[in-house]
């Protein structure tokens, strides 16, 4: 059944909802005023204690919807805790961590709270520490929940309440088998809430057999982002978005610029390595006093920072008139928090530009945002060299011409006329050669040109490619053709390990960190398995899944490097697909075992 609230959304508001009072004081410093649908609709219904399933897209405010009902219940409470009273499941860690930020911010004023976000492709270290200090509330994905359920670090004998967040997701990513195990070790009295973009079957089955009575609350999606906001993007590979970022604000006309990130951690590196390039850049996090936000907002205003570095939850409410530019640089997962974001600028009716850095990889996911939205983004090039020294040019003239302008009568500009003159006396030293010595000393040794870094911005496809196809020259072993822009890795699970594609597929999209679209051609043999993935993958990807566990084995990936020519087709030596297997009949039971896995029924 669809709950409806007593109150008209337009007379709502998060004083009405009943909160307790450490969770409306967060709200306040975070800026929130009134609540969105989904959290109007929800919030009343879990304080009552109900079970709720939530249908809405990501970026309507269900993390709120479903966090702060729970903390409120917690801060009332006012008590210590020594296990775990809330557990959310999020299908991926930049999900994971995004609920976790939320927690953290709305808790504030609630020290008796704390968040341990447990995902994979990460230490176990700095989670079991978490964990074996009490945490009240765990932010995790479901393998890695699954992880320390078997470890022994993780009791939920005690829990109270549990989410489950993007649910349809989770099922598509191959966790139903984890979700289930998990929900199942669970009490029976805890509350539980699941929120999910659609109602497929495998959905109704989870709702039928472990929610209590659950009310139904349905909201629609975000509409499309303003009509004066020019939204463009730029394909960069992903090592190459600190030059691309830095080249664009050198060649843009710029004001005021809010860049979006996903992690609070990317926040705090960004803006160091903007400010080492000389920008006027400052972070603000989910975790930043209110004082200091306040102030940081306010040096935004009046100019005296050019940049703000931001996470989603982080940027809440905030309302600055002289953003020009809202760049992000890292493309979020839901269509709702892009028309959010871009929302930070073209306000008032004035023009706003909307920069999306996107890596090749990614690109369904602005195919996905147009598709929603209804509205085309343009593409971009890379400003040159050229470009970017032209403007650096243009800006020094501009500084001289301004210096002289605002100082023609003054004093202090007499005195260096009269020792430039006494210099040209002296020396017999042209005018301009003065000049350009003192430019040089204002750069204090800084060039005014920038050089071609060392490489391309899009070569690191190629770089793949020449590594992967000198490995098999020199085994002499026969090269696979690869789809573009994927490369065939060889890792060391097989039939014998009793998995099958939707294990593998969950396994690599979540430790990963890849989506499963990205996800190719799957070949399970024996002993080992051959699967398609980016060939971009970074270096934490390819650690995270070497270290990643499946049907009790280390994935051990590692680039394929083909089938020694002294094996015949049956080559269980870590060797290449074979040719005689590649038919059509393959090709089909791939194609249904992986239909199968994603749970789209």
């Amino acid at each position: 059944m669809t709950e409806q609230s007593s109150l008209p959304e337009t007379e709502i508001t998060f004083d009405s909802l009943n909160l307790a009072d450490p969770i409306t004081k967060a709200l306040e410093g975070l800026g929130y005023e009134k609540p969105s649908p989904i959290q109007a609709r929800t919030i009343p219904l879990l304080l009552e204690g109900r079970d709720v399933v939530g249908l809405a897209q990501t970026g309507t405010g269900k993390t709120a919807a479903f966090a702060l009902p729970v903390l409120s219940t917690l801060a009332e409470a006012d008590q210590r805790y020594d296990s775990p009273q809330v557990l959310v499941l999020a299908p991926t860690r930049e999900l994971a961590l995004q609920v976790a930020e939320a927690f953290t911010s709305y808790a504030a004023h609630i020290p008796s709270v704390s968040v341990v976000p447990v995902y994979g492709g990460s230490s176990y270290g700095p989670q079991l520490a978490g964990l074996r200090r009490g945490a009240t509330i765990v932010v995790g994905t479901p393998g890695r929940v699954i992880d320390h359920l078997e470890r022994g670090s993780l009791d939920l004998s005690d829990l109270k309440y549990l989410v489950l967040d993007e649910a349809d997701e989770m099922l598509r990513m191959g966790f139903a088998e984890d979700v289930d195990r998990i929900l199942s070790q669970a009490p029976e009295g805890k509350q539980t809430a699941l929120f999910s973009a659609t109602m497929p079957r495998a959905i109704q089955r989870i709702t039928g057999d472990y929610l209590n009575d659950p009310a139904q609350v349905e909201v629609a999606g975000q509409s499309k982002p303003a009509q004066n906001i020019r939204q463009r993007y730029l394909q960069v590979a992903q090592p190459w978005k600190l030059e691309a970022m830095t080249r664009l604000l050198e060649t843009e006309d710029t004001d005021g610029i809010i860049t979006f990130v996903r992690t609070r951690n990317m926040v705090e590196e960004l803006t160091s390595k903007l400010i080492a390039r000389g920008f006027a850049a400052a972070a603000i996090s989910g975790d930043i006093p209110q004082n200091l936000r306040e102030k940081t907002v306010d040096d935004l205003r009046s100019g005296r920072i050019d940049i703000l570095v931001a996470t989603d939850v982080a940027a809440r409410g905030l309302d600055v008139e002289r953003i020009s530019h809202v760049i992000n640089y890292d493309i979020p997962h839901d269509t709702s928090s892009y028309v959010h974001r871009i929302g930070r600028t073209g306000r008032a009716g004035r023009q706003g530009d909307a920069i999306l850095l996107m890596t090749p990889r990614e690109r369904y996911l602005l195919r996905s945002i147009e598709k929603a939205t209804k509205q085309s983004v343009e593409e971009m090039q890379l400003p040159s060299l050229d470009e970017v020294n032209a403007s650096r040019r243009a800006a020094f003239a501009e500084e001289i011409t301004k210096t002289i302008a605002t100082n023609d009568d003054a004093s202090e500009l007499s005195v260096y006329r009269d020792l430039i003159a006494n210099y040209i006396e002296e020396h017999n030293v042209a005018a301009v050669d003065i000049a350009a010595a003192l430019a040089m000393m204002v750069q204090g040794g800084r060039p005014l040109e920038a050089e071609e870094p060392d490489l391309p911005p899009m070569n690191m496809r190629g770089r793949r490619k020449e590594q992967q196809s000198g490995e098999r020259e020199r085994s002499g072993r026969p090269k696979r053709p690869s789809k573009e822009g994927q490369a065939t890795y060889w890792i060391a699970v097989g039939h014998k390990d009793r998995v099958g594609p939707g294990n593998i597929v969950g396994a690599i999209a979540n430790e990963g960190n890849i989506d499963i679209s990205d996800i190719g051609d799957i070949q399970i043999r024996p002993t080992f398995s051959l699967v398609e993935l980016p060939e971009e993958l970074s270096h934490k990807q390819e650690e995270a899944l070497k270290n990643a566990v499946v049907g009790g084995r280390k994935l051990n990936l590692r680039l394929d490097r083909g089938a020694p020519k002294s094996f015949g087709s049956r080559g269980s030596h870590g060797g290449g697909f074979d040719p005689s297997q590649r038919g059509q009949k393959k090709k089909q039971r791939w194609s249904k075992a992986k239909k199968r896995s994603e749970f789209n029924s």
